[in-house]
C-alpha cells in the first residue's frame, strides 16, 4: 500500500523521483487536482487562486499536452483566427493583450497556445507537464489519482479533459474492407494532400462544412449527413446561446448523452459556405448504409466509389480515466447538479467542466468559476 506524504505536490519531480519503480508510489496531497489545462481548466486554476488557495499546497494542474495550449495545439494549420468560433477571452486576461496586432489569418494552433502560455505565466499558475492521468480512484476521504509520473492524492476533482482524445467514428457495416483510406477530423492538416483523389465527407458539423469547403476546391468530394444540416441566417444573438445552453444544460440535468450546442442553434451561413453552396460543394446525400472495398452504397443500392473517407463525426467526453468512480448511469449519461451543472450528482467531490453545457469557450469560463466556488466550499477551503 502507497504511503502518503503530507507534504504538498510540486510542479517538478522530486529529487529522487525514478519513472517506473514499482516498489513504491508516494501519494503528493493537494486538495483540489484539476486536470486539463484548456480553456476550462486554466479559467478553473484562475479561480481557485482567486478565492485564496495556495497553488502546489491547495491545488495543482496536471496537464498531458507538453506544452501549453490545450487541444488547440493539434489543430489543423488551415484553421485560423477568421475561420475559427470565436476564441472567448480567458478571466482576468484578454486575447488581444497576449496577442499584439492581431493578425486574423494566423493559425489557431499558434495564437490560442501563445495566448494560454502568456495566461499561465501572468497568474502563475501551478501547471505540471507533460503528466498522463491515468485512473482516478475513490479511497475514502480522498481520490487517488495515478500518472505515468507521480500519484497524488486530493479531496477533491475538477476534471477538465474535453474530447479531443476520444474522437467518434460511427460502426458501418463493411469498414473493415474499405481499400482506401479513412481518418477523422483530429488527423486531418491540409486539402492538398487529397489532390487528385475523391473524398466522402461524412458529418454535418462546423467543422465538416470548413473541411468540405477546402477539399472542394482541389479535389472531388462528396458530402453525406444523417439528418438535413440547418443553417441560420444573420448573427447569433445572445439570447440563442443563452437558450441553446439551456437545452443542454437540462439534459445533462436529466443524466442524458449531451447534445451538442451547434445541433441546437444550427450553423452560420458565411460567404465561405455560401461560396461552396454556388460551386456545388454543398450538395448533400443521406448516409450510406454500408461500406464497400472500393466505396459506399446506399441501401437502394447506388454506389459511389471514393479513395478518402473523412468522419467528421465528432468527438466524446474524454472521461475514461473516472471509469472506477462509476459517474455514469446505465444509458451512459451523467447526472449533473450545481449552479451550472458542473457538479457530479452521484459525487459532489467531482465537477466536470468543458463537459455538456460548457463544451464551449464562453462556457469553460462561467464553468470554471462555478466549479472552483462550490468545490471549495463544500470543502471548507473559502
Amino acid at each position: 500500500m502507497a504511503h502518503e506524504q503530507s507534504q504538498p505536490a510540486s510542479p517538478s519531480p522530486p529529487p529522487d523521483h525514478q519513472p517506473g519503480r514499482s516498489d513504491i508510489r508516494t501519494a503528493f496531497k493537494v486538495d483540489i487536482v484539476v486536470i486539463g489545462a484548456g480553456q476550462a481548466g486554466l479559467s478553473s486554476a484562475y479561480h481557485l487562486r482567486n478565492l485564496g488557495l495556495v497553488p502546489r499546497r491547495n491545488y495543482l494542474v496536471l496537464d498531458k499536452s507538453p506544452e501549453p495550449g490545450g487541444a488547440w495545439q493539434y489543430r489543423w494549420p488551415s484553421l485560423t483566427l477568421s475561420t475559427v468560433n470565436r476564441v472567448h477571452d480567458l478571466p482576468g486576461m484578454a486575447f488581444a493583450e497576449a496577442i499584439v496586432g492581431l493578425d486574423p489569418e494566423v493559425r489557431a494552433s499558434t495564437a490560442v497556445p501563445t495566448y494560454f502560455a502568456a495566461y499561465e505565466q501572468k497568474f502563475h499558475l501551478p501547471v505540471y507537464r507533460p503528466v498522463t492521468v491515468k485512473v482516478v480512484c475513490d479511497r475514502g476521504e480522498r481520490f487517488r489519482v495515478e500518472t505515468d509520473r507521480e500519484t497524488f492524492s486530493a479531496r477533491g476533482l475538477i476534471n477538465a479533459t474535453g474530447t479531443w482524445e476520444t474522437p467518434y467514428i460511427p460502426e458501418y457495416p463493411g469498414a473493415e474492407r474499405f481499400a482506401g483510406r479513412q481518418l477523422h477530423t483530429r488527423d486531418y492538416r491540409a486539402a492538398e494532400e487529397f489532390a487528385g483523389q475523391h473524398v466522402l465527407v461524412v458529418g454535418g458539423g462546423i467543422s465538416a462544412l470548413q473541411l468540405l469547403d477546402e477539399i472542394s476546391q482541389v479535389t472531388r468530394t462528396t458530402w453525406v449527413t444523417r439528418r438535413e444540416p440547418q443553417f441560420r441566417e444573420g448573427a447569433f444573438t445572445p439570447e440563442d446561446g443563452r437558450a441553446a445552453v439551456a437545452i443542454v444544460e437540462d439534459r445533462v440535468r436529466r443524466g442524458l448523452i449531451p447534445g451538442s450546442v451547434v445541433s441546437v442553434t444550427g450553423i452560420p451561413l458565411t460567404p465561405a459556405l455560401r461560396a461552396a453552396r454556388a460551386r456545388g460543394a454543398m450538395n448533400r446525400l443521406p448516409m450510406f448504409s454500408e461500406i464497400t472495398e472500393r466505396g459506399v452504397r446506399w441501401p437502394d443500392g447506388t454506389e459511389q466509389p471514393v479513395d478518402v473517407i473523412l468522419w467528421c463525426t465528432g468527438f466524446r467526453s474524454s472521461l475514461d480515466h473516472l471509469a472506477p468512480l462509476q459517474i455514469r448511469e446505465d444509458n451512459g449519461g451523467i447526472v449533473m447538479s450545481g449552479r451550472l451543472a458542473t457538479e457530479v450528482a452521484r459525487d459532489p467531490r467531482i465537477h466536470l467542466v468543458g463537459y455538456g453545457p460548457s463544451a464551449s469557450t464562453i462556457g469553460a469560463n462561467r464553468a470554471g468559476a462555478a466549479a472552483a466556488r462550490e468545490l471549495t466550499a463544500r470543502l471548507g477551503l473559502a
